[in-house]
């Protein structure tokens, strides 16, 4: 009698289980804006990314004033002074006051980079050289006219230009560099990484709805969040960015826009923000799968939109080339391009393939394409040949679904 009242426990207990399994859970549906609340109260915050995308634009606005001192421009990517001091370099008060810089956030993901401090703290004094390079190179030169091997001013239609002896822009080197280095980098690399999000008892925090000490979101939230505002931190509106993607800065938000606006890739944009609403929804509803899923949407896409602006320079670059390689006053359109092609190709190394740990690229495939492209003659991108800017267009374009005609 005994033995048949556990068994029937037993099968009971089953049912109960079973029902529990079988239970379905609410689809977890994205909000129409990035707006989420708590007790009433916001629970978005991303201030610092915010900071950072005024203090970059500042340091490449000022990058192009001949008045700049070394000094000044290096403050501007420290927000502090060589020796550790507080130093005040921005035409803001208010970025002055804050204690973020760029620097401290430019290849530092968790995944990439915790384990490799060399290569970040190579990453960081290479921008630190391009900001020395442009102020002993190219200032002194401001009006000498550029030549193979020669820094100095060159025209571009209605604009002047101001490239080194290789025809290189510092300016736009600095420039789109960062928006892999420091944008794409933190947000695929960092905080949208279990490392990050998952860290200590973030995971059960969140389950359990508790929020970070003296703060309204969690701290799973806050993490995701972070991730958001390196790409939408200036947005008119950052709860509907979208309305004006592309307009907002010249890093990552602009790029994002340019990709969109080509017919070939209409809708990426609106991928890009409905995986970030759909993921921090899944945080909100401890979804943490669908909230992978997302991240994993979000690093492709925004690694398509490097490699797409790459190989488009690569291509507007080649179509400038002029005819009469040897007349030096028609190539300062080509150099812009170029330039800014250099920058993205740079940006690479921050890619980050979907559920996987690797970059689209290594370290190695990206130092070999920058060898390449200065590498045809001893004047950098004076002597580069059409043949060597459509092999490495080819390449990049491989490691993804578009060809490098959609990119033109």
């Amino acid at each position: 009698m005994l033995k048949r009242y556990f068994l029937l426990l037993a099968i009971a207990a089953l049912v109960i289980s079973c029902d529990n399994d079988d239970e379905p859970k609410p689809e977890v549906v994205a909000p129409a804006t990035y707006t989420f609340e708590r007790n009433g109260q916001s629970t978005v915050s991303f201030d610092g990314q915010t900071t950072r995308i005024q203090m970059g634009e500042e340091l490449i606005g000022k990058m192009k004033d001949f008045s700049a001192t070394e000094t000044l421009l290096l403050e501007m990517f420290r927000n502090e002074t060589e020796a550790g001091g507080d130093a005040n370099p921005f035409e803001s008060a208010d970025l002055n006051a804050a204690t973020k810089n760029i620097k401290s956030k430019t290849a530092a993901s968790v995944d990439f980079f915790s384990a490799n401090v060399s290569e970040a703290s190579e990453i960081k004094a290479q921008f630190e050289t391009w900001i020395k390079e442009q102020v002993s190179e190219v200032f002194p030169n401001q009006n000498t006219v550029a030549a193979p091997g020669v820094a100095g001013q060159i025209a571009d239609g209605s604009s002047t230009r101001y490239v080194n002896a290789q025809g290189l822009e510092y300016n736009q080197l600095v420039n789109k560099s960062l928006i892999g280095a420091l944008m794409l980098d933190q947000i695929a690399n960092n905080y949208l990484g279990t490392a990050v999000l998952d860290e200590a008892s973030n995971r059960e925090d969140n389950t359990n709805g508790t929020p970070a000490e003296g703060k309204s979101y969690t701290n799973m939230e806050h993490k995701w969040d972070e991730a958001y505002g390196y790409l939408y931190g200036t947005s008119a509106d950052a709860a509907n960015p979208n309305a004006t993607i592309g307009a907002d800065d010249n890093f990552l938000n602009k790029y994002v826009g340019r990709v969109e606006s080509d017919e070939d890739f209409a809708g990426i944009a609106a991928e890009i923000f409905d995986a970030f609403k759909l993921g921090r929804a899944a945080i909100e509803a401890g979804e943490y799968t669908l909230r992978d899923e997302q991240a994993a949407i979000i690093r492709k896409k925004l690694s398509e939109v490097i490699a797409i602006r790459a190989v488009h320079y690569l291509q507007a670059g080649k179509a400038a080339l002029p005819t009469d390689r040897g007349n030096s006053a028609l190539y300062g359109s080509a150099f812009h391009d170029l330039s800014e092609g250099y920058g993205f190709i740079y940006s690479l190394r921050f890619t980050r393939m979907p559920d996987s740990s690797e970059p689209y690229f290594t370290k190695a495939e990206v130092d070999g394409f920058l060898s390449q492209l200065l590498g045809d003659g001893t004047n950098g991108l004076w002597d580069v040949e059409t043949t060597t800017l459509d092999d490495i267009s080819t390449k990049i374009a491989a490691k993804f679904d578009f060809t490098v005609e959609q990119t033109n």
